[in-house]
């Protein structure tokens, strides 16, 4: 896989975007740590906003990030680049949206998503291996976090 470096990273604000500002040059799981990222975006953001508008950043956060990512992935010459982690970014901001209050729901919903986001179970795995643009480095994100919001609701109704 190609290395990039800071300069690859801020020399197009496409590869800024795609790499989470710097975030994806951490040398272990820079997944995790992109995934990390959400909790500072979506503590702001709810803070400041109601469910409609963060939907609305939701949805410009990933036409950007396909965006993005498309012209990354194209510059080092590989689709899904393992420093690209916006997608992690944008799709566990998604699914802080919907979690319930409380840290033991954001810890479930941060170890679901990871899960699903590595494991890659049918059909993300099919996704990720055929969806080979911006837009499918996103999508496979958001397939696992669709997966960890329907984990959550179910606990949710079970639980209580």
């Amino acid at each position: 896989m190609p290395r990039a470096g800071l300069r690859f990273v801020y020399a197009h604000p496409a590869h800024c975007i795609a790499f989470a500002g710097g975030v994806g040059l951490v040398p272990f799981a820079p997944g995790t740590f992109g995934t990390l990222l959400a909790f500072p975006l979506y503590m702001l953001l709810a803070a400041h906003t109601g469910y409609f508008v963060q939907l609305i950043v939701f949805i410009v956060f990933f036409l950007t990030g396909s965006w993005a990512c498309q012209v990354a992935g194209r510059a080092l010459g590989v689709s899904d680049h393992g420093g690209m982690v916006w997608d992690e970014t944008v799709a566990f901001l998604l699914v802080l949206t919907f979690t319930p209050a409380g840290w033991a729901w954001q810890l479930a919903a941060f170890a679901l998503f990871r899960f699903f986001d590595i494991v890659k179970p049918p059909p993300i795995r099919h996704f990720d291996r055929t969806l080979k643009s911006g837009f499918g480095v996103m999508f496979d994100d958001l397939l696992a976090a669709g997966y960890t919001l329907l984990i959550l609701a179910l606990a949710k109704h079970w639980i209580g």
